[in-house]
């Protein structure tokens, strides 16, 4: 009995892992172009909470994207609460309408994305530097276009399936 009952359980578990598709928000406005809300200067603030949900670090983010076709490259100069800043590069090419991928040096592989109506969501491998080590950390990140000047971001970061925590940002376009 015990064992159809822990088949069930685990049926389940593995279904819940699949979440929210992109292309549930197709058609939902304003549409989110990557190209045109990541050119030029942004800023943005976020924090990462850990997993019980306490806010560990905040920080403030300046950046400034520019696209030539298909290709583009955002710098982003994060400000941590610390008192310490790092930087990170993205390289981005979009496939086609929904599709994109990009890379960082601190990213493991390709990050992926898929974009449909306002949201985005981009999944990708980060190599995170904690006390002389490095730790790959998976990264599901869901992006949503508000207007034309705000976006907002949700990250979830796992390590071997457990959320180890997640990531909020407010993106406003302009300096």
């Amino acid at each position: 009995m015990l064992k159809p009952i822990a088949i069930l359980c685990a049926l389940f578990g593995l279904t819940g892992c699949a979440g929210v598709s992109p292309e549930i928000y197709r058609g939902q406005e304003p549409r989110l172009d990557l190209a045109r809300y990541f050119d030029g200067p942004l800023t943005a603030w976020g924090y990462f909470a850990d997993r019980s949900g306490a806010v560990q670090r905040r920080f403030t983010v300046k950046m400034h994207g520019e696209w030539r076709g298909n290709e583009g490259t955002l710098t982003e100069d994060f400000y941590w609460s610390d008192g310490t800043t790092s930087q990170r590069i993205w390289h981005i090419t979009r496939l086609d309408d929904h599709r994109y991928r990009g890379r960082a040096e601190d990213v493991k592989g390709e990050a992926t994305g898929v974009a449909h109506g306002n949201a985005l969501q981009w999944r990708y491998t980060l190599l995170l530097p904690v006390d002389g080590k490095t730790y790959e950390v998976q990264f599901d990140d869901w992006m949503y276009l508000m207007d034309d000047e705000v976006m907002l971001n949700k990250s979830v970061m796992r390590k071997f399936g457990f959320k180890l925590g997640e990531i909020v940002i407010a993106f406003r376009k302009g300096p």
